[in-house]
């Protein structure tokens, strides 16, 4: 088998790069969704947020109000690293057990490790391939203006809070370009899944 960080920036394709992946036959571990599943009421992380944030990020239900602390950590890097101190660990370990779960049914198997923060957190040491999906500035904001309906100045901010694509390609063994099309873009994913299921087996 073989396991591949996929990274990008917001609205750069990532997403759809992944579903390409998907679609050709790579198993998909998504970083975001298990962030969402460790912090579930009464799973690992859920406590631990509540300790160090405050019950104030809870809903009603208990669930972490996730905007909330979206707010908080958005603007405060202290706390952003503290939130992914506890939420980073966790998912890893999941994705870990995932992993295993897919390679004892399928042991050539490509699997594709999708974070946005592949590159920030280290994880992407522990892939044997990393692929970051690159857009240029003005085609993120275009569609984050259109897709999310943000303000231009909102679309810049949100961008800017990332680490630079320019950087993220330096940690790449391959690059999607994310501002060509999407048959472009399919093309040059079938190319690059062929190349990985090879070095699976």
């Amino acid at each position: 088998m073989i396991l591949v960080g996929l990274t990008g920036g917001i609205a750069s394709g990532k997403s759809t790069a992944s579903k390409i992946f998907k679609d050709l036959g790579a198993y998909i571990i998504d970083a975001d969704v298990l962030s969402r599943e460790v912090v579930e009421p009464s799973k690992p992380a859920w406590s631990k947020i509540v300790k160090r944030f405050g019950k104030e990020i809870l809903n009603k239900d208990n669930s972490i109000n996730r905007k909330k602390l979206a707010e908080i950590v958005f603007n405060n890097k202290k706390k952003r690293e503290l939130l992914n101190s506890i939420v980073h660990p966790i998912v890893f370990k999941r994705a870990k057990e995932i992993e295993k779960e897919i390679v004892k049914k399928d042991p050539d198997a490509v699997i594709i490790f999708d974070a946005a923060l592949l590159i920030e957190s280290g994880a992407y040491k522990k892939m044997d391939k990393n692929i970051v999906v690159y857009a240029d500035e003005d085609v993120q904001i275009k569609r984050l203006l259109n897709r999310n309906r943000f303000a231009k100045d909102e679309a810049v901010k949100r961008i800017r809070a990332q680490m630079p694509l320019k950087k993220k390609v330096e940690f790449a063994d391959y690059i999607i370009d994310g501002n060509r099309t999407i048959l472009q873009v399919r093309k040059d994913i079938k190319r690059v899944f062929e190349r990985l299921k090879q070095e699976a087996r």
